[in-house]
């Protein structure tokens, strides 16, 4: 990734890089977290999770997970590993209680009825930090438990940190909306048509969190595919299978 421009640290002195788009920094010297528009000190809460893999043992974590479960070529644990990239992924993590109100016409008997019902329930909502990024979001299990307090320290040399393209205010905006959209698909669980809901939120805290994430792509019979492992826990968030017409056996 090109370097575009950089700001001088207002803690210690040294250059911040950053890409155009980035609204929040960190120094990789001094670990000092700002906001790139004013240069002031980030006011929010600022924490990491910390990678426990070797690139060697990613690489065994994978072929484990390769070796297990089903619909999976027997010899898949045997495919070549092209790239082993460690980033360090932004992200918010928005701790709200959220209430929902509903009415709806429930068709599944004749007459239909209409029914009305509320749930309440609490989420650590995760937003990735980046515009136009796939990542699979709600399959991440953050293990919030072992985060920790932002220690560039504690940040391997080979890996790659990138910074938040997105605000405090837009983490919000965001978790809100897809909570929103999450919460309708529950109501289609217990009526066909919604006539209307009201949803309530109570935003507790907003995390500024960076997780280790290994990006590894192997080779399968000539073609290439990719694994999302958590660097944390060695979890597989999301990992390709080569199609059935690869062959099972």
């Amino acid at each position: 990734m090109a370097i575009i421009r950089e700001i001088k640290c207002s803690n210690c002195g040294a250059p911040i890089e950053f890409e155009p788009g980035e609204i929040i920094a960190t120094c990789k010297y001094c670990g000092y977290t700002l906001v790139i528009e004013t240069g002031e000190a980030f006011v929010f809460e600022h924490s990491m999770l910390l990678n426990k893999y070797t690139p060697e043992e990613a690489e065994e974590a994978v072929r484990d997970w390769m070796s297990s479960g089903f619909l999976k070529p027997r010899d898949l644990a045997k495919s070549k590993i092209l790239e082993k990239d460690l980033v360090y992924l932004p992200f918010w993590i928005i701790s709200t209680k959220v209430a929902t109100n509903y009415k709806g016409i429930f068709e599944r008997i004749s007459p239909p009825i209409v029914k009305e019902g509320k749930f309440e329930k609490s989420y650590n909502w995760l937003v990735i930090a980046r515009r136009a990024t796939e990542f699979p979001t709600r399959e991440y299990d953050v293990p919030l438990k072992g985060k920790i307090p932002y220690d560039f320290r504690r940040i391997e040399g080979f890996a790659k940190i990138l910074n938040s393209e997105i605000t405090q205010t837009e983490a919000i905006t965001k978790a809100k909306q897809e909570i929103e959209e999450f919460h309708k698909f529950l109501i289609k669980q217990d009526v066909d048509r919604i006539i209307e809901t009201r949803t309530e939120f109570k935003i507790e805290s907003s995390v500024y969190l960076h997780a280790p994430i290994w990006f590894i792509k192997y080779e399968y019979k000539n073609q290439s595919f990719q694994i999302i492992m958590e660097g944390t826990t060695g979890t597989v968030i999301k990992g390709d299978i080569p199609p059935p017409s690869f062959g099972l056996f």
